[in-house]
């Protein structure tokens, strides 16, 4: 009988087609398969870390010096996140109590003019604790059944963020922008239903009360067909942002009331720019948000409107600042810009001549260099200075100029 021609036991090549050959007890391995077998190993491996999420939880004052290289001001708004967070995930960390004392999450509302930097506080957070992170817009939403996006649509992005990775969007972060745009329309009952309105803040109850919620992977009406995936969101921080356009009046008629007498002094009187700081749920729940929804975000606090020297800071200080982010995308052209100190107050009069806040500074910035970033990587122009006269004509000829502020 003829001895068996040695080769390898996984792939079937023989000897002669390989280069080196393993014996094991009953059979061989060439250096391929162990090649392709160690690449399978390892990607296991990294599939298992992602499956346990590791949260890199910071002191509450650790947070807030990460904010601090990334957000201008906002000091108090800084403090009351930063606690929040480091208690959520505090609370997350902890292993279950023999004593039954259960600690709740602390959902976050906060209010503030636009461009004060709601969004970009949440997004910083969640970078630096590494957990999954999504945005939602609650002006799409509307009441399950009607035209629109339903709520449990937030928690697919979620998901998705979190590469489909349930233990892990289990513990992530919801911002849900533009909250104040789904308040009641009115306190008088009416026929018509307030689909996207009080409807959907009824929708969100369960979501931030922590029930399992059935979620559409791809987002439920264009895939009916798609299988269901069940979240818990009783680890989801949810933070909320709005501008609550109005709701200055509703606590300057608070706490600005005259007092019979004279037991008024000038240490009662209010500051009529800051009163958001004065702010509590009574005031959201007189704008139009209902008590169940006010009362699942125990933490409330605000953002202050930005003067010309904090918008002057946020052009310049933070590490993504806009001048260091042009000054980058010349440089790969390469071309040095440099931006006279007078172009700057120049950019920050406009953005608080058009009361935009510090998402106005990106379109003036993009006003005055759009023609440079259109011309100059086509020329040999190795740099290029703005001048406040360049910064003039530039602005007055585009069409944000031609806007006017109400």
């Amino acid at each position: 009988m003829a001895k068996k021609e040695t080769g390898c036991s996984f792939c079937g090549r023989s000897r002669d087609e390989v280069g080196m050959l393993i014996a094991g007890v009953s059979g061989h391995i060439c250096e391929n398969c162990v090649t392709q077998a160690h690449s399978i190993v390892k990607e296991e491996d990294i599939q298992v870390e992602k499956n346990d999420l590791v949260i890199n939880v910071l002191k509450p004052a650790e947070i807030k010096a990460k904010l601090d290289e990334y957000v201008i001001g906002q000091n108090d708004a800084k403090k009351v996140l930063s606690v929040a967070v480091y208690n959520h995930y505090k609370r997350l960390n902890q292993p279950v109590s023999k004593d039954d004392v259960e600690i709740e999450k602390s959902n976050v509302i906060l209010v503030g003019r636009t461009g004060t930097g709601k969004t970009l506080l949440a997004k910083t957070i969640a970078k630096m604790l590494n957990v999954p992170f999504c945005i939602a817009d609650a002006t799409v939403l509307t009441e399950a059944g009607y035209v629109g996006e339903d709520v449990e649509s937030i928690l697919s992005r979620l998901l998705q963020a979190a590469d489909f990775n349930v233990s892990a969007a289990e513990r992530g972060i919801v911002f849900v922008d533009e909250i104040d745009k789904i308040a009641r329309k009115s306190d008088n009952p009416s026929i018509t239903r307030d689909v996207s309105g009080e409807g959907v803040q009824q929708a969100l109850l369960k979501l931030l009360e922590g029930a399992v919620v059935s979620v559409p992977p791809q987002g439920g009406r264009k895939h009916p067909e798609q299988k269901m995936i069940s979240i818990d969101t009783k680890n989801i921080l949810f933070v909320c942002g709005g501008a609550f356009d109005g709701v200055e009046r509703i606590i300057a008629n608070r706490v600005n009331r005259q007092t019979i007498g004279f037991s008024s002094s000038d240490e009662e009187r209010v500051d009529k720019e800051s009163l958001l700081k004065y702010i509590n749920p009574t005031d959201i729940k007189t704008f139009g948000l209902i008590p169940e929804l006010i009362g699942r975000f125990p933490v409330l606090t605000y953002l202050e409107p930005l003067d010309a020297d904090a918008l002057r800071l946020i052009l310049t200080e933070p590490k993504n600042a806009l001048v260091k982010q042009y000054v980058r995308l010349f440089e790969i052209d390469g071309i040095d810009l440099k931006m006279d100190k007078d172009v700057l107050d120049f950019i920050v009069e406009k953005a608080l001549e058009f009361k935009l806040g510090a998402r106005g500074l990106r379109s003036i910035c993009e006003a005055i260099l759009n023609n440079a970033m259109f011309d100059l990587p086509s020329q040999n122009e190795t740099s290029f200075r703005v001048t406040l006269d360049y910064a003039r004509r530039q602005f007055s000829g585009s069409k944000i100029a031609k806007l006017r502020v109400a």
